[in-house]
């Protein structure tokens, strides 16, 4: 069985081509369900009956998870077990017919345009300012997910004809305009920041975003160095890469822009998933219609 928990891994990785981040969530979702199989009966992953799928998933729920962790976990499952049929070791799905919970969206957190231009004018002169700015305007200017950033390449950006190719959750590649701001950040970490933080010996020679290690950035590395400049901003409230990825969502539908489009942008294979941002233009066209109508 290991030998198919890999091979599936790896089977997302080149069939699927799957980010690094995405594929390493299926394989701890797969782990934690085999787990479970083992502390419950010693039951093996090849051997799990629905009965055993629905457990684990109704386990799940009752410690508090919310839906949308569960349906991420039983599609990570789904598609492993989808896989073994796939590859004969099973005759059929064992999710077959379990449906995933109903996720109630609620409304994305995003920063005004003031606090995003508070933001971007924090970082200094200093090779980690440059960085920093060319992390925050990229993240702003294209609205892509954090894991997107800390994986991107120097290949990925084309600075003479201004745009960004990223390879979404799903393996699509699409490529994404930077505005002149964040393309002349960039272009000055490149050209200016980048060269001082590699450390030949521990460098990825093609990775777009070091730290001072002169290694690719990591996550929490991102994380924390957001975390720090909200706070000098003013920001209230928990911010992410996120937040910013919702900004950029929210001010282009409030400027017009159409859904599909956006849709097209921020990499939705659903365009439901896009459509939860009408949802803030709405209440903000409700505002204002409050605030200014006689007779509202």
């Amino acid at each position: 069985m290991k030998d198919y928990f890999r091979d599936f891994l790896e089977d997302l990785k080149v069939s699927k081509n799957m980010a690094e981040n995405t594929v390493a969530a299926y394989g701890r979702d797969i782990l934690e369900f085999a787990k479970f199989l083992k502390e419950k009966a010693d039951v093996k992953l090849t051997d799990a009956s629905n009965t055993d799928i629905v457990s684990f998933l109704f386990k799940l729920k009752s410690s508090g998870k919310s839906a949308a962790t569960v349906n991420r976990k039983t599609a990570s499952i789904r598609a492993f077990y989808n896989y073994l049929v796939e590859q004969s070791c099973i005759s059929e799905n064992p999710t077959a017919n379990i449906k995933s919970p109903k996720i109630t969206r609620k409304e994305p957190e995003y920063l005004t345009i003031e606090e995003v231009n508070k933001l971007l004018s924090l970082p200094d002169d200093s090779i980690k300012g440059a960085r920093d700015m060319a992390i925050l305007e990229l993240l702003y200017a294209t609205g892509v997910r954090v894991s997107e950033i800390i994986e991107a390449n120097l290949e990925d950006v084309n600075l003479r004809m201004g745009f960004f190719t990223c390879t979404g959750e799903f393996g699509k590649a699409r490529i994404i305009p930077m505005g002149r701001p964040a393309r002349a950040a960039v272009e000055a970490y490149i050209y200016d920041a980048r060269p001082k933080l590699i450390d030949k010996g521990k460098a990825e020679d093609q990775a777009l975003f070091l730290n001072y290690l002169g290694e690719r950035i990591t996550r929490q590395g991102l994380w924390k160095m957001l975390k720090e400049y909200a706070k000098q901003a003013g920001i209230k409230g928990k911010i992410t890469p996120q937040t910013l990825r919702n900004s950029f969502a929210v001010h282009m539908i409030q400027n017009g822009a159409d859904l599909k489009s956006l849709q097209e942008l921020l990499g939705h294979e659903d365009i439901s998933a896009t459509q939860v941002y009408l949802s803030v233009t709405k209440n903000r066209i409700k505002d204002v219609y409050d605030r200014t109508h006689p007779r509202a």
